[in-house]
């Protein structure tokens, strides 16, 4: 939980680097919280005889509250593999650069966030 607290933390931070885990970390509890929103909000909407409105309404919300750290956090992971954060448009890059090792030291985009850090 600690790394989508600190995603949160950095809630418009486009600058720096994202470790691969702070991104997939971030990305899983992600799903989890949206996932148990829409089972609560849909369980309690067919108990107040609101259908569907009520998970709407929070997914919605919550979509908003989560798109800018959602980004940020993209582009940070972008400048951990030394690539401009606008690779974030491009789709099928984007995944595979998503799931490889950032580079190693500093590059131009600031200092190795697992430099001084047990493996």
């Amino acid at each position: 939980m600690s790394w989508y607290i600190t995603v949160m933390k950095k809630y418009a931070v486009f600058s720096g680097r994202a470790r691969r885990k702070e991104y997939w970390m971030f990305f899983l509890f992600n799903l989890i919280i949206s996932f148990t929103l829409g089972l609560v909000c849909g369980f309690a909407g067919s108990l107040l005889g609101l259908g569907t409105q009520l998970s709407s309404i929070v997914s919605g919300a919550y979509t908003l509250a989560i798109i800018v750290p959602s980004v940020a956090v993209v582009a940070r992971r972008m400048h951990d593999l030394g690539r401009s954060g606008w690779w974030m448009l491009v789709p099928v890059a984007n995944v595979v650069f998503l799931l490889m090792a950032g580079q190693v030291g500093e590059n131009e985009y600031g200092p190795d966030p697992k430099e001084g850090e047990a493996a």
